[in-house]
């Protein structure tokens, strides 16, 4: 038990290049009730919470960017980085990679026709893809997410986690009362997702209770055999991550991509079959609205950085018009899951 709720481990990461540390971990937070991924406060200077597991035990990991002049930072301020639990030194060695600092973005170059990336992208300097080297964390949430509404997936992620998730490290019960998650902490009530073998534990009726249906489980469970191959995909070259993944039944391009640029920090990794990407992203460079294969010849000229520039028109909120009420689409029934596979 550490004293007086320390943490296990800390370290101040200099920075050698803008961060916008709230856009760059926004991705990683399915919903804003995520039990493993918390912000607390607002503005650039906003802390986050992070609840995870390493190879070493679970973690609770708390990022802070803090302006140049702190903790002898450059120009570009400091991140501090402090974590809890039994995974906290392994956590806090990847947190270079999660907040992005050993990314070029040099390459990535807006053209002049694309004018609203250009202005994204001036905006925005600061945004890097996360990696977080949680392959089958990222799996398990994105195989949630598959077919349904946000609204819907981010639902049946909290249910799970509040039931079958561990609390996270940093509680009375290892840090004493004035742990962050202890009550009454900024990390109260967080858990951490459950490991391979307590997905695999949740019986079939708690699924459905939740909201997934068994296709979906199924593939949650398939990812849950295949556990530790899954996390040795961080070592693997770029190129052949994605047809790694898509060995496991159920996983398809748009899974895939989600897993890519969350636990492996691809640049790279554009949501093609997703239900809005495309038509967004094609309408905000053409003005037209294209579908998968018409947007990837639009976005050609940017491989390397396909899902940057996602990313960069995400922030800027930049959508194709609507002409018809929001779609729900269907819960509990395998339909069209070839486009969201």
């Amino acid at each position: 038990m550490t004293a007086g709720g320390a943490p296990v481990a800390q370290s101040t990461y200099v920075l050698r290049q803008p961060l916008d540390l709230s856009a760059t971990l926004g991705p990683l937070r399915r919903g804003a009730g995520d039990p493993a991924v918390r912000r607390e406060g607002t503005g650039p200077w906003a802390a986050w919470w992070w609840a995870t597991r390493t190879g070493r035990g679970t973690a609770l990991v708390r990022l802070r960017h803090l302006p140049p002049g702190v903790h002898g930072g450059g120009s570009h301020g400091v991140v501090r980085a402090s974590a809890w639990g039994e995974g906290a030194g392994c956590a806090l060695e990847g947190v270079e990679e999660l907040l992005g600092e050993d990314q070029d973005a040099s390459a990535f170059v807006p053209r002049p026709e694309h004018a609203v990336l250009v202005s994204a992208w001036r905006r925005h300097r600061g945004v890097r893809v996360p990696r977080t080297r949680a392959v089958f964390e990222a799996l398990a949430g994105a195989a949630i997410e598959q077919v349904v509404t946000g609204v819907e997936a981010h639902r049946a992620w909290r249910d799970l986690l509040r039931r079958f998730g561990e609390p996270a490290p940093g509680g009375a019960h290892d840090a004493g009362p004035g742990g962050p998650s202890a009550p009454g902490g900024p990390a109260e009530g967080m858990r951490v997702p459950p490991s391979a073998r307590d997905w695999a534990a949740i019986p079939s009726w708690e699924w459905l209770r939740a909201g997934v249906e068994e296709r979906r489980r199924r593939v949650v469970l398939h990812a849950a055999r295949c556990a530790p191959a899954l996390e040795r995909t961080v070592h693997l070259p770029p190129e052949r991550v994605e047809p790694a993944l898509r060995t496991l039944p159920g996983v398809g391009v748009w899974t895939a991509a989600e897993v890519r640029h969350r636990a492996h920090g691809d640049p790279d990794a554009f949501s093609f079959a997703d239900y809005h990407v495309a038509k967004n992203v094609s309408y905000a460079l053409t003005g037209e609205v294209l579908d998968d294969a018409g947007c990837a010849e639009v976005i050609e000229c940017y491989r390397g950085h396909r899902y940057r520039v996602q990313r960069l028109l995400e922030l800027d909120g930049i959508a194709r018009p609507r002409r018809a009420a929001r779609m729900s689409l269907p819960r509990h029934v395998p339909v069209a899951t070839g486009m969201r596979s």
